[in-house]
């Protein structure tokens, strides 16, 4: 005979299990979003870098899907990272972004950030770290600790060095240039910091939070603690292959000694002087990825990590010697391009996705996830039907500008570069050229694809609303 209290109570624990899971699959997933500053775009151990020590950013990796191709689209002065910060936060395109930066703070106001949208949902929204954009975090994010400026201070000393091999002034760890070190601890460790302080509160929570983990790091001045420098000998620093002591067209596109960011090392480069700064590029890339280990850790110890979705990356590269230039201030790839990195839940481990995308995707991907409808206004794309359906690019191309001084346009192959002063084109196949050393403006055999480039970058410019307004050659 059947054991009726046996059979209830199966059903019973049945009912109570599909309850559980149901309520699993209605709870809200968390964000866990960390920005970095100047990162180049493979400057991850597992991006094919292994000489660059990251075990965390390598545990994200290989622990989520990569976007290899994520570019930002433009600035409209040398502070790259301003244009780029104002179209994360606003969802607007480059040129929308510099008209509208003057009325972030209204828009904060009526509460029409993604931020504010998550909080909106239900969310706690948390913020420390680099921030400048023109609107007080605190009115955008619930909880705010550290708003941190533009970068940490430099000093005289920190630029046009190294000389030489005696040149020793200056060394990342010496605490009395401030910088990374002002306030007796270096800016990143502080930011571990605080936020394994707020997911301490969060893992007490019940409601979903959005965390905004914004390093100051790895932008100059680069410093980090000694045993991390020593980690990169110099003469094991490899020069890039498009290393050259002198980028010819540098004074016309706006890259001369006059831009802070080249003047950081001495011109003409040197061999010694490029070794030398890609060593505390290095060295602060792996400082910080030691404090995203403990941010993770801390998230861990939440119980929290599994449906929570953990989004890396930066707001655009850094030349750091590659084509005898240092800045960001170019329509390179190692400057134009930035790691993109994304796991939780649902996401495919270990994958890379080669679909060109934009970094500030990264807000429309939030929103997505979170069930939130995105602002008209937001032009960028969520990430996830590349995931979920391995959709083509929802941009036919790539657009990047700097100032009235550079366009670029790029589709999957080739790439035109255009410097309105000199008139100048520089034109790549990528596929054949991925370092882009090779100039084929001038190639007959690219001369179709020369035009059908500049067509594409004319249209880009009149979507974008780029004031150079259409170019002419």
């Amino acid at each position: 005979m059947m054991n009726f209290k046996i059979l209830f109570l199966g059903i019973t624990l049945l009912l109570a299990g599909l309850a559980q899971a149901q309520q699993a699959s209605d709870e809200k997933p968390n964000f866990l979003f960390i920005f970095s500053d100047d990162q180049r775009y493979d400057l991850i151990g597992a991006l094919g870098h292994p000489e660059v020590l990251t075990p965390n950013l390598d545990r994200l990796v290989n622990n989520g899907s990569t976007f290899t191709h994520a570019f930002n689209m433009g600035a409209w002065n040398g502070a790259v990272c301003v244009a780029s910060r104002a179209m994360m936060i606003s969802g607007l395109s480059v040129w929308d972004a510099r008209e509208q930066e003057k009325n972030f703070q209204q828009m904060a106001d009526e509460g029409r950030f993604w931020p504010q949208l998550l909080e909106k949902a239900g969310y706690e929204t948390y913020m420390t770290g680099k921030w400048h954009v023109k609107a007080d975090a605190e009115s955008i994010f619930q909880n705010v600790v550290h708003v941190r400026p533009g970068m940490p201070n430099q000093t005289p000393e920190g630029y046009d060095r190294p000389k030489s091999k005696a040149d020793t002034t200056w060394q990342p760890w010496d605490q009395s240039f401030e910088g990374f070190w002002k306030g007796g601890k270096h800016w990143s460790e502080v930011l571990a910091e605080d936020a394994r302080g707020f997911l301490d509160q969060a893992g007490k929570s019940e409601s979903p939070f959005m965390m905004y983990l914004a390093f100051n790091a790895p932008h100059d001045p680069r410093q980090a603690p000694k045993e991390f420098v020593d980690l990169y000998p110099v003469e094991s620093i490899a020069l890039p292959p498009s290393h050259m002591d002198m980028y010819p067209y540098k004074d016309s596109i706006g890259l001369s000694e006059n831009l802070r960011d080249e003047a950081l090392a001495p011109f003409p480069r040197t061999a010694y002087s490029v070794r030398k700064n890609i060593q505390e590029y290095y060295a602060i890339i792996s400082h910080m990825d030691a404090q995203i280990g403990k941010i993770l850790d801390a998230l861990e110890e939440t119980g929290k990590m599994e449906n929570t979705y953990i989004i890396f990356t930066a707001d655009h590269g850094l030349a750091v010697g590659h084509h005898g230039l240092m800045g960001k201030q170019n329509m390179f790839d190692h400057s134009v391009r930035a790691p993109l990195t994304i796991l939780g839940p649902g996401i495919p481990k270990g994958k890379k996705y080669h679909q060109q995308v934009y970094l500030q995707d990264v807000s429309a991907t939030m929103m997505d996830l979170a069930g939130i409808e995105k602002p008209k206004t937001t032009v960028f794309n969520s990430l996830i039907p590349y995931i979920k359906e391995n959709a083509p690019s929802a941009y036919p191309n790539i657009y990047s500008s700097y100032l009235n001084l550079q366009r670029m346009v790029r589709t999957d192959q080739y790439k035109l570069i255009f410097y309105p002063k000199l008139n100048k084109i520089l034109l790549f196949d990528l596929k054949k050229d991925p370092e882009e050393l090779r100039d084929r403006s001038a190639d007959p055999t690219y001369q179709g694809v020369k035009q059908q480039l500049l067509t594409l970058l004319a249209m880009q410019q009149q979507t974008l609303n780029d004031p150079l307004g259409p170019i002419s050659f």
